[in-house]
């Protein structure tokens, strides 16, 4: 028997989630068996977590959309007892029982080798949000930096502080957005130059077009920030698009896409083929700076995780909480 954070239904459609002692034979099905050492909160989580349920349909249900261990037994060849192993995305967490358990049982194909250079500890500080990250700067990076700052919106995020480690420790000058003051000498620590006060930038224009400030921006706002920010950008430029925390509409014109060859890069990082997953791990281990990693980690253990799912919801989370759920 072992430790879970199991989310159940009452009569009532109410959810509630508690720590709970399940065994091996309550895992789904899957090849490869882990011995989870940490997972950590995301936006997803705090939605399956939280009193609505969120993205859960079926009950009981163990979130956590990611997790970092290691191998206990595999069916799959490419797998053996003792690997260490990643695992992101896949709608694990969601449709599939995810990482806050102290074992974990998925299938083989949903599991990247945990990279040269990385802890299970240091992995799950990035986590999906360190990975969104990554996959973002490789796409600004594949459609080339424009010179002048990186626009980095919701930078004391998850996303947007591992992106403003990234950035700055690839020499590229960040101008970091968020709504929290008291985040400032944080997001400097980072790498961040500029600090841009979200009420500045939160707001539509009349005007299609602004003048030409940003090289590239990284974005997991959305909404409102996220069209304004299109008509800032300087001609060719990019905007990497990974998040909705200012809602889901874009109140935009076409007019920056066809005057100024804005791109404007969608982000997944639930469905990303294995090759690319296997190529951002690699970069993160060799381009996101250790220390700065370290400065982000908020930690945690499974008793927390009802709190900390509804202070993600608010905003009320800053940089990156690692869950240690054997403690």
């Amino acid at each position: 028997m072992f430790n879970a954070l199991v989310v159940n239904k009452d009569e009532d459609g109410k959810t509630h989630a508690e720590v709970t002692r399940i065994g091996l034979d309550d895992l789904p099905h899957g090849e490869v068996t882990v011995a989870v050492e940490y997972s950590t909160v995301n936006y997803k989580d705090g939605l399956c977590i939280g009193p609505g349920g969120g993205l859960v349909r079926k009950y009981p249900h163990v979130p956590g959309i990611d997790f970092a261990g290691t191998v206990e037994s595999s069916d799959d060849a490419r797998y053996k007892a003792g690997d260490k192993v990643v695992l992101t995305g896949w709608r694990v967490g969601e449709a599939h029982w995810g990482g806050y358990s102290q074992k974990a049982r998925v299938n083989a194909d949903w599991l990247v080798p945990l990279p040269d250079g990385l802890d299970t500890r240091q992995a799950m500080a990035v986590g999906t949000a360190g990975l969104t990250a990554m996959l973002s700067v490789m796409a600004l990076e594949d459609h080339g930096i424009k010179s002048g700052p990186v626009l980095v919106c919701g930078a004391a995020g998850g996303v947007g502080s591992v992106a403003t480690a990234i950035l700055a420790s690839l020499g590229h000058e960040v101008a970091a957005v968020t709504g929290r003051p008291e985040m400032a000498d944080y997001l400097k620590s980072l790498g961040a130059t500029q600090i841009v006060a979200r009420d500045e930038i939160n707001e539509t224009v009349k005007r299609p077009l602004e003048g030409e400030t940003w090289g590239g921006c990284i974005d997991a706002v959305g909404g409102a920030m996220l069209a304004r920010v299109l008509g800032q950008m300087q001609y060719g430029a990019s905007v990497a698009a990974v998040g909705l925390a200012g809602g889901a509409g874009l109140p935009a014109t076409v007019i920056p896409f066809l005057l100024r060859g804005v791109n404007l890069l969608g982000i997944d990082s639930v469905l990303q083929p294995y090759d690319n997953r296997l190529r951002a791990w690699a970069r993160i281990a060799k381009d996101l700076p250790m220390d700065k990693l370290e400065a982000m980690v908020q930690p945690a253990k499974l008793t927390d995780l009802p709190r900390l799912g509804g202070e993600i919801l608010k905003g009320q989370v800053k940089g990156r909480v690692v869950v240690d759920v054997n403690a």
